[in-house]
């Protein structure tokens, strides 16, 4: 798959980790009911989508090994719910764990989905390793696979300032973790065409199963509804 260098070395450096990470994380929304709560009101509006666009599915990009796909999906809200991700390991522990949904090959920067197909698009802690530079490219291309109507969410590490890992989980890797501003996500989601629907920020937690090192932003948007020949919300209001 040709592409930015970034997108070799995030797909070989999980592919190198994806066993140990499957396990480390299989079991980590049990333990953030915050989260849980905003992937459920996110898959709520993608299924009104549904809805109002004749079914259209939902599609968790940069899905790793699949357990927020699994988790929307055991909503039981009646849409299809699959995964893309740039990394082939990852997929099939996704395959692996959730046998019945479906995993795709994939980059956001080019997902290989018609235009207006998506009733809603999850980027959960996906687009932290895409540069300030590829990130209007990502979000033209959320926008241009969603429907009207349709939701984005966006899950990542709250900061300024990048993370870079070289080992995780007793491997090599080359991994950049770009933590970013609520405020500044939400901007550039209006500059993409979006409208927004809430920004959240959640204290870094320290104890439990998964201690974090930052705070974590969460940002709902919406592609507006085409009205009257033009799309509401096009100046950045929520709709």
């Amino acid at each position: 798959m040709p592409g930015p260098d970034f997108l070799h070395t995030t797909r070989t450096s999980y592919d190198a980790i994806a066993a140990g990470y499957a396990d480390w994380t299989r079991d980590e929304l049990a333990s953030k009911p915050l989260e849980r709560g905003l992937l459920t009101a996110f898959a709520e509006l993608a299924a009104r989508t549904a809805e109002d666009g004749g079914g259209l599915p939902l599609a968790d990009v940069g899905c790793g090994t699949g357990r927020v796909t699994g988790y929307l999906h055991g909503l039981g809200l009646g849409i299809e719910v699959f995964g893309v991700d740039l990394a082939p390991r990852m997929l099939a522990e996704a395959r692996k764990d959730h046998p019945g949904l479906r995993f795709e090959e994939g980059s956001m920067l080019a997902l290989d989905l018609p235009d207006a197909s998506l009733g809603g698009l999850l980027a959960w802690y996906s687009t932290i390793h895409v540069p300030d530079e590829e990130l209007p490219l990502a979000f033209a291309e959320f926008r241009r696979v969603l429907a009207p109507g349709a939701p984005v969410l966006l899950g990542f590490q709250v900061g300024d300032e990048a993370l870079r890992m070289t080992e995780a989980l007793g491997e090599e890797v080359a991994l950049v973790f770009h933590r970013r501003r609520p405020e500044r996500i939400a901007d550039l989601l209006r500059e993409a065409g979006f409208g927004l629907v809430s920004v959240t920020r959640r204290e870094r937690e320290t104890d439990g199963p998964f201690p974090e090192r930052t705070p974590q932003g969460f940002v709902l948007a919406r592609r507006p509804v085409v009205s009257g020949g033009c799309e509401d919300g096009e100046t950045g209001t929520a709709n």
